[in-house]
């Protein structure tokens, strides 16, 4: 299987071409962003009120940043459960958020939304944030400072790895792995 590369922010063409179970490598800005920020976004949103960036073709990374050592640009930079944000995943891809990085399931209605909006949910490997911190070559946060690591940053990442779980087919990388795992038991 070949390594796709992605270049943010995403075009519904990009997304198309993806399918469960590619591996991908992300170059541009992703923001990292968890459950309070969410919560936050959502409100804003549901007021129309500005987000503090444009979540047209935007990726957010569910990631819980430990600090910087000095000289680094970040600590580890390891994926968080993404199912703590699927109560406001599906407005925020109404409002055109195109891909999430995290890791886990995601809901059915965050799997729907996902097809109806032309997006993708990608998994970043549990346990590897040090590794994947390698990637990250800026990071500043830009909104809710007050929430410390759960604040939003922007990230400018490099070569970024990732394995898409849901495409915007409705395919399900974990259910497919499941069905070929029974198949062979």
């Amino acid at each position: 299987m070949s390594t796709k590369r992605l270049t943010t922010p995403l075009t519904d063409e990009a997304v198309r071409e993806l399918r469960a179970g590619d591996r991908v490598l992300i170059s541009g800005v992703i923001y990292q962003a968890r459950d309070a920020a969410h919560k936050r976004l959502a409100a804003l949103l549901e007021r129309g009120r500005p987000l503090p960036f444009d979540l047209c073709g935007a990726v957010v990374y569910y990631m819980g940043p430990s600090p910087a050592r000095p000289g680094h640009v970040i600590g580890a930079a390891g994926p968080t459960t993404s199912g703590r944000m699927d109560a406001y995943t599906p407005l925020l891809l109404r409002y055109g958020l195109k891909g999430m990085i995290g890791k886990g399931s995601r809901s059915e209605a965050v799997r729907r939304a996902i097809t109806e909006h032309t997006a993708v949910y990608l998994a970043a490997t549990g346990g590897a944030g040090a590794l994947l911190a390698t990637h990250v070559v800026e990071s500043e946060v830009i909104a809710y400072p007050e929430l410390g690591a759960e604040a939003i940053a922007r990230l400018v990442v490099e070569d970024f790895p990732a394995v898409v779980v849901n495409d915007c087919l409705g395919a399900d990388l974990y259910e497919l792995g499941r069905a070929r795992f029974e198949r062979r038991a």
